[in-house]
């Protein structure tokens, strides 16, 4: 298992109106695009699905492509995102989808997570093998 450690910048985020509004509950739809260095030199789009109510706590699903190069090999491969978000708390799962791997980084399998720090800087800890 190799680990990986990428400090990321969202370039883009480009929230839609929500699709559906029902008793303070909003569906949303949302386009990121994002800048990765470090172990990770890439770029990504992300296209997200998400849910959010007024009383508190929110769900997200969403799929990301990531394209670039991976401890200095060059391919690109996609992540699965669910999660969820209360005052208590957040939970999410980032796993990569099996067989989206190309180029150097065919067969790559594995899974991701995010850590926001306190002053917004956004890193990427992807653990990760190559069949």
């Amino acid at each position: 298992m190799e680990h990986t450690v990428a400090a990321f910048t969202l370039d883009s985020f480009e929230a839609e109106p929500p699709f559906h509004e029902d008793s303070g509950v909003q569906y949303g739809r949302t386009r990121i695009t994002k800048t990765f260095t470090g172990d990770i030199e890439a770029t990504s789009t992300v296209e997200m699905l998400s849910v959010r109510a007024e009383a508190g706590g929110a769900g997200y699903v969403a799929l990301e492509r990531v394209s670039g190069r991976v401890g200095g090999k060059v391919g690109g491969f996609a992540l699965l995102h669910v999660g969820t978000m209360t005052a208590a708390g957040s939970w999410a799962k980032w796993p990569i989808a099996p067989g989206s791997g190309t180029g150097e980084l065919a067969g790559i399998s594995g899974e991701g997570r995010i850590e926001i720090g306190s002053d917004g800087a956004h890193t990427l800890f992807l653990d990760y093998d190559l069949a």
